[in-house]
């Protein structure tokens, strides 16, 4: 049986910004979805994007972009990789990354975060994305991988070029190509030396010098946390600030119940996902949710349509931090699913943790989002005024 068709575009600026709508539009037309202005099945529903995700065998990650020369760029990466080789690169990429070797790093992150919170409730009123949502996870990664200097100075642009360009050959992608090429350009060029010692950076590179992961790949590992990391913890941060102020009463239940702290993060995560499409190509024909489609096909996964799939999760259009949804897609899911989710996860804790303790109420302004091809974040969220707890 041939898939419906819908003659959206998935990359329409108002679905980039809003695509909520759209998700419930196409999830009720069925799990997969054939958009041909996109020329890609959508994987619309909870229960078929695991099934996909779970299967790396039918569904590779070869080809996780919308365009050929991103593609290209990313092969010899874990991000872009198929078992055996992604089994060997992830584990290079992962093993800093385990709750093990984030341990120690616990107590810093939660310390930093609370100092910052602190900063900027004294002040009354902020702009949460810059002074927040952009200047923590940033602070975090450049000690992380131990570097400083100009590297720091462009994490941001090169973060969100190497998301954009993931999208279709649109003029974000295209505009965006040049900016990633400096970030592949450092990447490729990168040495030990440049690094701190004892940094995760450094680590990567004797792990290569071992031997335990191909000569040159030091370089594309980096890629990754530079690359895939940054921009949604970016979203994610701005997502908690906005969703705390709209929701008041959901902020008291964290402020009095600390022990809410890592499902109110689930939900966040949840309620507003922070990637708008992920790609996945069929290694040869399947039927999927009782469709058929076809060898070589291009595949966009619908996170964010998954995560509000009423087959799987009750009242999904409603933000309620009791929910506890640790099953949500947003990080994905099987082998592929996100080796910084740790990280992230500690992160975005400190930051819950450091508002529910520092803040009462936030009265926010309206804040916007600007159209964008995989990450959807807020590009500006003005804090009016802040109650301090």
């Amino acid at each position: 049986m041939n898939p419906i068709e819908s003659d959206i575009d998935i990359w329409d600026d108002d679905i980039t910004v809003d695509p909520y709508p759209t998700y419930a539009a196409l999830r009720e037309l069925g799990g997969v979805v054939h958009l041909p202005k996109n020329n890609l099945y959508a994987v619309t529903t909870y229960d078929l994007i695991r099934d996909v995700l779970a299967d790396p065998e039918s569904f590779s990650s070869t080809t996780l972009g919308f365009n050929p020369m991103v593609n290209g760029a990313l092969q010899g990466t874990s991000l872009a990789s198929d078992p055996p080789m992604h089994t060997q690169l992830r584990a290079t990429l992962s093993a800093n990354l385990t709750p093990r070797a984030l341990r120690g790093l616990k107590v810093t992150i939660d310390e930093k975060a609370d100092k910052l919170v602190a900063e900027l409730v004294a002040t009354g009123s902020f702009e949460a994305i810059d002074s927040l949502a952009r200047a923590f996870p940033l602070d975090i990664v450049a000690d992380l991988i131990g570097f400083g200097g100009h590297v720091k100075e462009n994490m941001l642009r090169w973060g969100q070029a190497a998301m954009q360009v993931l999208g279709p050959l649109n003029h974000r992608t295209q505009e965006s190509f040049p900016i990633a090429g400096e970030l592949y350009g450092w990447c490729s060029s990168v040495t030990a030396a440049d690094l701190a010692p004892d940094s995760i950076g450094r680590g990567i590179f004797d792990a290569e010098a071992r031997g335990e992961i191909p000569e040159g790949s030091a370089g594309h590992i980096i890629h990754q946390y530079l690359g895939a990391g940054v921009d949604t913890t970016i979203a994610s941060i701005g997502n908690i600030v906005a969703l705390f102020g709209r929701h008041p009463e959901q902020l008291e239940l964290v402020r009095n119940n600390p022990e809410l702290v890592p499902a109110a993060l689930a939900e966040v995560l949840r309620y507003w996902t922070p990637l708008h499409i992920w790609g996945r190509t069929t290694t040869r024909e399947v039927e999927l949710g009782g469709v058929s489609v076809p060898a070589g096909a291009q595949l966009g996964i619908l996170l964010g349509a998954g995560n509000r799939d009423p087959r799987h999760y009750d009242n999904p259009d409603t933000f309620d931090v009791t929910r506890n949804p640790t099953d949500h897609l947003s990080f994905g899911y099987g082998p592929h699913g996100c080796a910084g989710q740790g990280l992230a996860r500690l992160e975005g804790h400190a930051i819950v943790e450091a508002l529910a303790r520092r803040v009462k109420s936030l009265s926010l302004g309206e804040g916007y989002r600007i159209p964008s091809n995989i990450t959807r974040s807020f590009e500006e969220l003005q804090v009016l005024e802040v109650e301090a707890a």
